[in-house]
């Protein structure tokens, strides 16, 4: 026998929502879906009438969702933004060329601009490039390091007063789960946070709207919205550190559907002892970029690039490597040496 939607006790339910477990018709699930979207955004006072807001587009599910929900709600209940779409081409043909295509049709359907940047541009190297350098092992550290910046410098050129993320539920406990392994307290204080204040010149404040959005009801969204997404993963991720955090979070999920919102829920209630030292965020003397060192990571990824030495900026530091940054010339024994060691 048909289950009726638990909601409207009218239509015949659809689907079981992750999330909650209560069978609901396509109607009632849109609904549900946009409005616990719009009272994340209302709670946490993510927007301000009339910002300019620039939407982090790749073409997947999560950026696609975004667009599409921010679009309708932005409407809906008039909160006075201009929305556009920002993409970064990272260089990685097969992948990047093929979803850039996604969001060059999402700006038609959804009438936005569009802005797109690219590493090439911006560093002179592509991730095709960087990973002949580097190899397939520490490859989502140049390109995640130079994803970041690159969002920042379109957002600039843009002139927007935010940037929002399709960051998911899954997305920031995996994170969680990630620096509790890492043991880095530093992030794991602020991956929680669904907004982040201007860290200084250079930096636009972003945000979260999907949060507490699971994985599972976004690709339910877009499926049965009939959404124009692009769903490979990208070619050089299978080797990923999140992966691992990815594969230990769904096997949780499958014996506790609600470890996905518990383990954000410690991330957020985290206290750290006082006494204890944390970095201290200022700018990159290079670029100018925040930074908790003299020089920021993409300038220190970027001069190993540059310098035929693409694992400078990854693993154990070197006692050259201040010489390296520092721009003093080094003698060809120490180039030798250097070339030698297995960072």
């Amino acid at each position: 026998m048909p289950v009726l939607c638990s909601s409207c006790a009218e239509k015949r339910a659809v689907l079981k929502r992750p999330k909650t477990g209560h069978s609901l018709c396509k109607e009632c699930f849109f609904w549900a879906f946009e409005e616990e979207v719009h009272q994340t955004i209302v709670a946490a006072k993510l927007f301000k009438p009339g910002e300019t807001v620039g939407i982090a587009a790749s073409g997947g599910k999560d950026s696609t969702v975004l667009a599409h929900v921010m679009k309708v709600l932005n409407e809906r209940y008039s909160y006075g933004l201009e929305l556009m779409l920002l993409s970064v081409d990272e260089g990685i043909t097969g992948y990047r060329d093929d979803s850039l295509e996604t969001v060059k049709r999402n700006q038609q359907q959804y009438e936005l601009p569009l802005k797109i940047v690219s590493y090439e541009e911006l560093y002179g190297w592509t991730m095709d490039a960087i990973v002949k350098q580097v190899g397939l092992k520490n490859n989502c550290t140049f390109c995640g390091v130079f994803r970041r910046q690159a969002l920042d410098r379109g957002a600039i050129m843009l002139k927007v007063d935010k940037i929002c993320t399709g960051h998911n539920a899954d997305d920031v406990a995996e994170t969680v789960l990630m620096n509790v392994l890492r043991g880095d307290i530093a992030r794991l204080r602020r991956c929680t946070a669904i907004s982040t204040a201007s860290e200084g010149e250079g930096v636009v404040p972003r945000c979260k709207p999907l949060k507490y959005a699971y994985e599972k009801e976004i690709v339910l969204y877009a499926y049965f919205k009939k959404l124009d997404y692009f769903s490979t993963e990208c070619i050089y991720s299978p080797n990923a550190y999140r992966g691992y955090a990815r594969t230990f979070l769904k096997d949780l999920e499958s014996v506790r559907p609600s470890s996905i919102m518990d383990i954000i829920h410690s991330g957020e209630n985290l206290s750290v002892r006082e006494g204890v030292k944390m970095p201290v965020q200022g700018t990159c003397n290079r670029c100018g970029y925040i930074s908790s060192q003299a020089l920021c990571k993409s300038c220190v990824l970027l001069e190993g690039l540059n310098r035929g030495l693409p694992k400078l900026g990854i693993g154990k530091h070197h006692r050259l490597h201040d010489k390296i940054l520092s721009q003093q010339p080094l003698t060809e024994k120490e180039e030798r040496k250097l070339k030698s060691v297995d960072f």
